[in-house]
Formats: structure tokens, C-alpha cells, sequence
């Protein structure tokens, strides 16, 4: 699961690392509060050629008639995601990468009082999520939007969740993007144990209106 995340790195610096060409109007950085339907920093890849676009977070499937017509789609199950209406055409064809510094997700405690955990790599290099990506058009609106993609935890990772984004290494940058081959269904699994680590948040995060980069102090 993923619903809410943070990213830290200017755009220029995010498309030096992704070798994309950067679009006019990325979404403005950082921003330690990233919700379901803000735009995100998507790497789209055609012919081989690269770039960094704004995306609506929460994948809307083309029979919708109004963003708002079905469930809010911001993830896609890695075990389905071939087969589920909604996803299977972009699964082939519309893959992308969805750059984060980090990410939220919840445990409970015995009271039932949501407690926030921040998410991110041990060595705090940026995560690169595998996504799906769809332009959605009706009438003359058009929106293009993506999903991220989950799969079953790791050991780290399930003692917080039992799902977690598919996180790419570098090296498998180009084969998810479709630039070298297919095989990409291998790569979504789980990161390897201790690439992530993860710390206690502040509870102000669990409002989608706060903001600042206290929101992922350690407590």
C-alpha cells in the first residue's frame, strides 16, 4: 500500500538521475505531504526517449465518464494488475516510474489511534516506484494519470503493512520502462530486506493539509 508520500529532490536534479527531459510545469518541490490525487513527477519513456512529467495520482480507467465515477485508483496490485480491466492495457503499454524520497503508511495502537511511520531507502537515495500511466479523455478535458504498483512486504516492511510499492533498482530502470526487452512482470517483487528503513512520524501527518519537513522528524 502507498497513500501518501514525500519528495525532497529538485526537478532538475530528478531528471539528471533519470536521464529525462523535463517538462514546463512539474509539480513544485519538495513537498512532505503528497496525496491521492496532487500531481506527481512521472518518468514516461517513448522510443527510448525520456521524460519527466506531471501526472494526477489516482489511475482513471478510459469508460469512466467523470474522474470521480469509480473508486479512487492510486494503486495497482502487482498480481492482478495483467488482468484487471482497469489496468491490463496500460500494464503492457503505459508503463512509468514514479520518483519519491519516502512514503507514509500506518499501524494502529491498542486504542485504535493511527500511527504514522516514514518509509525510505537505508541509504537515503530516492526511491524509484514502478507505475502504470493512462490519458483519460472526455469531451475537452483531458488527464493524465497513474497508479503505483504493490506487492506483498518484505520481512522489513510487514511488521507496518502487508503490501508495499514496487521499488526498481537503477538496473532495472529501462526494462520496466520497455526500453530493453520484455520481462517486466520479474520485476515487481519485493525490494531486497534492509534496502528500506523507518522511523515514527509526528501524528500531524495524518491530515492531507499539513505540510513542512517536520512532518518526517523522527519521534
Amino acid at each position: 500500500m502507498c497513500g501518501r508520500f514525500v519528495i525532497t529532490l529538485p526537478n532538475d536534479a530528478m531528471a539528471q538521475l533519470f536521464q529525462a527531459a523535463p517538462a514546463n510545469d512539474l509539480p513544485q518541490v519538495p513537498n512532505y505531504n503528497v496525496c491521492p490525487t496532487n500531481p506527481v513527477h512521472v518518468v514516461t519513456s517513448l522510443d527510448c526517449n525520456r521524460r519527466l512529467v506531471p501526472m494526477r495520482w489516482g489511475f482513471i480507467p478510459t469508460w469512466y465518464q467523470h474522474p470521480t465515477d469509480g473508486p479512487l485508483l492510486i494503486n495497482a496490485r502487482a498480481e492482478t494488475i495483467a488482468t484487471k480491466p482497469a489496468f491490463a492495457s496500460a500494464c503492457r503499454q503505459s508503463r512509468c516510474i514514479i520518483p519519491m524520497s519516502g512514503f507514509y503508511e500506518w499501524t494502529k495502537d491498542k486504542d485504535g489511534n493511527r500511527l504514522p511511520w516514514y518509509i525510505y531507502n537505508s541509504n537515503a537515495d530516492p526511491l524509484a516506484l514502478a507505475g502504470i500511466f493512462q490519458t483519460w479523455v472526455q469531451g475537452d478535458q483531458t488527464i493524465h494519470s497513474c497508479a503505483i504498483v504493490t506487492t506483498l512486504a518484505n520481512q522489513t516492511l510487514a511488521t507496518l503493512h502487508s503490501r508495499m510499492p514496487v521499488i526498481l533498482p537503477p538496473e532495472s530502470w529501462a526494462k520496466w520502462l520497455g526500453e530493453k526487452g520484455k520481462g517486466a512482470a520479474l520485476l515487481m517483487t519485493a525490494a531486497p530486506e534492509k534496502d528500506q528503513t523507518f522511523h515514527r512520524v509526528d501524528r500531524l501527518v495524518n491530515s492531507n493539509r499539513a505540510s513542512g519537513p517536520s512532518l518526517i522528524d523522527k519521534i
